[in-house]
């Protein structure tokens, strides 16, 4: 082999190693850098890309995908000298490779560190209720405060979730006792609530029964007060008509309306459930005796339903304790 073969096999390795040097292929989702001379000169784009072999390099390869980290666990105070241990997650993703890889050393330790700084600075000025039931709240104000601080980086960070909050186990002890209090409580305030609302339903229901009791006496008493204005009422035509009838002469109705009167206080006296005996006075035969006519004008009216009243007052009459005034003695 002569020299000149040699030079020509050189040359031809020489450039296929300086297309290959030259041509880079960048895959989807990442972003190349270039620097020349060790300084950054632009960036490569996903797909075929060519640099000047030899002068620039490929720097840094930039993954431009959402990515996730998982931020430790650490133990935070909390604004009441409450423990607890915390631990997240953060997504993030690149924007500007440049950034990302020329302004700042340790992409990924920078943005756990100054997680795990934010969260004790919101969660340090938090109550420890507040902290167990305010997450989303932890979460927004960790994004905004973090997002705000990486941006000089090329990142934007796009969430950042609390994943435990684990208080102490004494203290979780105590919120156990706490709300076991609290459910007891609320159990005796509604069972209270109850016998105070039946106690009011029992009452009204009582106060209505005496109202409705109030009001059927009232009008029982308006109606008997009619019925008795009423009799009067007619009672007091009956004896002008018997007064009238007098003054023309006719002496019958007076008999009539006598013995009418008679007759239905002897039916009282009879119909009285405790009255087993009837005592007349003497006074009272005599004015039998005398109302010759009554029994006429009553047997004629009444029939023999009056002489039977009659004869049951007579009966009635017979003394029992003492001498007969109409029967002689022995």
């Amino acid at each position: 082999m002569t020299g000149f073969d040699i030079f020509t096999i050189t040359l031809v390795v020489l450039v296929i190693l300086t297309l290959f040097a030259g041509v880079k292929t960048v895959p989807q989702g990442y972003d190349w850098t270039v620097e020349r001379f060790g300084r950054f000169t632009r960036s490569l784009s996903p797909g075929l890309n060519l640099i000047i072999p030899y002068f620039d390099r490929v720097g840094r390869k930039v993954n431009m995908m959402e990515q996730v980290i998982n931020i430790p666990e650490q133990e935070v105070i909390t604004k009441d000298n409450a423990t607890v241990t915390v631990d997240g997650v953060a997504f993030y993703q690149v924007f500007d490779a440049a950034k990302a890889s020329y302004e700042v050393s340790d992409l990924t330790q920078a943005i756990v560190v100054l997680t795990m700084t934010n969260i004790r600075s919101v969660m340090g000025a938090m109550d420890l209720d507040q902290v167990l039931s305010h997450r989303d709240e932890i979460n927004e104000r960790l994004l905004r405060v973090v997002d705000a601080a990486v941006s000089p980086w090329g990142l934007k960070v796009n969430r950042i979730e609390i994943k435990d909050i684990v208080p102490p186990a004494d203290l979780v002890e105590a919120m156990g006792r706490q709300m076991k209090a609290e459910r007891v409580k609320r159990a005796d305030i509604l069972q209270a609530e109850g016998q105070r609302q039946s106690e009011i339903l029992r009452a009204e229901g009582a106060k209505q029964g005496q109202i409705l009791q109030a009001e059927g006496r009232r009008e029982a008493a308006f109606r008997d007060a009619e019925a008795r204005e009423r009799s009067a009422e007619a009672e007091a035509r009956a004896t002008q008509m018997v007064s009238e009838a007098i003054a023309k002469g006719d002496v019958a109705a007076l008999n009539y309306f006598i013995a009418d009167k008679y007759i239905k206080a002897f039916g009282q006296i009879a119909d009285s459930p405790n009255q087993k005996i009837i005592m007349l006075p003497i006074e009272a035969m005599n004015v039998l005796g005398s109302l010759a006519g009554i029994g006429e004008i009553a047997k004629a009216t009444f029939g023999e339903s009056v002489a039977s009243a009659q004869a049951a007052a007579r009966r009635g009459s017979v003394p029992t304790t003492g001498p007969n005034p109409t029967t002689p003695q022995r």
